[in-house]
């Protein structure tokens, strides 16, 4: 049996993955802090709830990425300080981020995440590893979708523009 063919939690995370899992785990940090602040910023409540089920989304990522780490006796990256609650009403009119604009800057910040998890299952050679990166790929293409309905039935989805000419045969 080579080194690579047993329990994969037994093998080697090469340093593609090491990077990978500590570089998506310093994004999961940042972005539930950046979260904790713009949920201040938001009056929908559709959107809110949507936010909070993001947020609990990542704190499990996180768990999940940290447990990876430590099993492989790889540093953690740092914690950011937690945002405190702030009243909306409290945030002047001018310094407030917009429901539309919240929504938008998260459906971004899905898409991003897909596209990280896609690759790092890409570059993957351990089966647990990669299986951790599909379960947060489903996670989030769902919480993707349920944004892009929302973004919809609001009203705050500024689509590219729309191909309607078609060719006439």
């Amino acid at each position: 049996m080579g080194i690579l063919s047993g329990n994969p939690k037994e093998e080697p995370m090469h340093y593609g993955e090491v990077y990978g899992t500590w570089t998506f785990l310093l994004m999961a940090k940042g972005k539930l802090v950046s979260y904790q602040t713009l949920i201040n910023h938001v009056g929908d409540e559709d959107l809110k709830q949507l936010i909070l089920n993001i947020m609990d989304n990542t704190k499990q990522e996180i768990e999940q990425l940290e447990q990876v780490l430590k099993e492989n006796e790889i540093g953690l990256p740092p914690t950011p300080p937690e945002r405190p609650h702030a009243n909306l009403e409290d945030i002047p009119t001018g310094a407030r981020f917009n429901d539309p604009e919240i929504a938008t800057m998260i459906a971004a910040d899905s898409s991003a995440g897909l596209v990280a998890c896609s690759t790092y299952m890409g570059q993957g050679i351990r089966e647990d590893l990669i299986a951790m990166y599909a379960q947060f790929h489903t996670q989030r293409a769902t919480l993707g979708g349920k944004m892009l309905r929302l973004l919809k039935e609001k009203g705050w989805l500024t689509p590219p523009p729309l191909h309607l000419n078609k060719v006439e045969e």
